[in-house]
């Protein structure tokens, strides 16, 4: 076994973590440092999802990363676009060299003696395991799973004769031309399935239990195309990334201050584009406030045009047993289906499923509290890049790295070996993703808690974060400290 030791290790090669990388380059250079991805290719979410008009739901001068700005007209991306706008960034920044592929990370194991992380990771099949050390380590691995999605036990499955299919393992040969699909979710995927099938399958029907928010978005930003034309690249990209922020949380306050008003303006947009007559109720009348759940954008309105010709129909009803040709609803009606798609949901986990101990005893991330949204209550040298829930998920996965290496930097001035968030226990434990959707409170329990007032506390505001990222003392509630055994110079040592 060959161990090898970085200043800093940073887990998942998706966007967060090639973002993660060009930091640690420009805001703390010299340090060495490596990426672990467990698959076979960097990208993430964009390339582990392959379903059809897998799309941002986001804009992408938000989504895209501030440092490299986003050039294609469209501000609603396609998964291959993205996908090969992280492609190239690595490889312009020289972020690619950096990455060591099939390196799955299965346990991390602080030792306070040495003021270093063991690593352990498994290679795959056949290759056996081995491990690396760092004096941080930096978890840029999302927190969902990625070998499987949530798929509820839906009764009289195995009676069904068509394919079932769960956005995560899209089939690459699946053909549902002309055929009839039922799509259960209300989501952004099932949103994004829908009119992308409806192209070319018979029918596509929308199943949801309960409605969601959908907003429609222009695919191309007519503003931002006035700035790209006109504007030199990188002042245009200032300012449409500075324009998204802005509407972005304006839209967010009103809904969060003035939730009937944004529940009116919503159903009329929605009316808007729905045939003559329609009615929104049941189908677009969501029985919560708009963003207690993720909102869902739709480029064009490219799913109210579905199902004003006909090629799309939503229903909202509960399964009550699938059948052989289809799935029966609670209501009675069945619906005949070649193909249904399971877009039920994400699995969460944090820390791409790996064991984390210190010194010896294990870390349950449910009894921890989250500081500065990252780093964890109790754990020396770790942190967790966790985006948004109501903005781009890089807007704070960038501002997350930036104060990694503002730590990084302050521990190296003064000397330290360890950084340790302390928690005060007399806080209020609130939870980590403050949203009533189904993903996230199947799985509250596992995930860490927030308290109630800064730093513990997590604002759902990037303009704040900003500044804290920046300037906020990095001493606060922190512990510093010096190991006792001083670290060597990174070596590759063979066993």
């Amino acid at each position: 076994m060959t161990t090898e030791h970085f200043d800093v290790l940073i887990v998942g090669a998706g966007l967060s973590g090639v973002g993660a990388g060009y930091r640690l380059m420009t805001r703390s250079p010299g340090r060495t440092f490596a990426i672990l991805e467990a698959r076979d290719a960097l990208g993430g979410t964009w390339d582990l999802f392959r379903y059809p008009g897998i799309r941002s739901d986001s804009d992408m001068f938000t989504l895209g990363y501030p440092f490299r700005p986003w050039r294609k007209a469209r501000a609603i991306a396609d998964g291959d676009s993205i996908r090969s706008y992280i492609e190239d960034t690595a490889a312009e920044y020289g972020i690619d060299s950096r990455i060591r592929y099939r390196q799955r990370v299965t346990r991390a194991a602080w030792d306070s003696g040495s003021a270093r992380w063991t690593v352990e990771v498994n290679g795959g099949p056949g290759a056996g395991g081995s491990a690396y050390t760092c004096g941080f380590l930096y978890m840029c691995s999302g927190y969902y799973s990625y070998e499987a999605g949530y798929c509820p036990d839906f009764p009289g499955q195995e009676r069904y004769t068509g394919q079932v299919v769960h956005p995560q393992r899209w089939p690459e040969d699946l053909d549902y031309a002309g055929k009839r699909v039922v799509v259960i979710g209300s989501g952004a995927t099932a949103v994004t399935l829908v009119p992308s099938m409806a192209s070319s399958a018979g029918h596509v029907t929308m199943l949801q239990r309960s409605p969601t928010y959908i907003a429609s978005l222009p695919g191309v930003d007519p503003l931002a195309a006035l700035f790209n034309r006109y504007l030199p690249a990188r002042v245009a990209h200032q300012a449409n990334r500075l324009k998204s922020i802005v509407l972005t949380q304006f839209f967010y306050q009103f809904c969060q201050r003035f939730p009937r008003a944004a529940r009116r303006l919503l159903a009329r947009m929605t009316s808007a584009q729905l045939p003559p007559g329609y009615a929104i109720d049941p189908d677009f009348t969501p029985r919560y406030n708009p963003w207690d759940q993720r909102m869902c954008m739709v480029p064009d309105g490219d799913l109210f045009k579905a199902i004003s010709d006909g090629r799309a129909s939503v229903v909202t009803d509960t399964i009550e047993t699938f059948t052989g040709s289809g799935v029966k609803l609670s209501s009675g009606r069945e619906l005949e289906a070649d193909i249904v798609v399971t877009a039920t949901g994400l699995q969460l986990q944090l820390a791409g499923g790996a064991a984390v101990e210190v010194d010896g005893r294990p870390v349950a991330p449910g009894s921890t509290y989250v500081y500065r949204g990252c780093m964890l209550s109790g754990v020396p040298n770790f942190a967790l890049c966790v985006g948004y829930t109501n903005a781009s998920w890089t807007l704070r996965a960038d501002l997350t790295s930036q104060y990694v290496c503002r730590v990084l930097n302050y521990m190296d001035s003064r000397g330290f070996t360890t950084a340790v968030p302390r928690h005060d226990e007399d806080d209020e434990a609130r939870p980590l993703l403050d949203l009533k959707s189904g993903y996230v409170q199947r799985s509250i329990d596992l995930l860490p808690k927030q308290g109630s007032r800064p730093p513990w506390r997590i604002r759902q505001n990037y303009m704040l974060d900003y500044f804290t990222a920046r300037y906020s003392d990095v001493t606060e509630a922190m512990e510093f400290g010096r190991s006792a055994a001083r670290h060597q110079e990174p070596v590759a040592v063979g066993a």
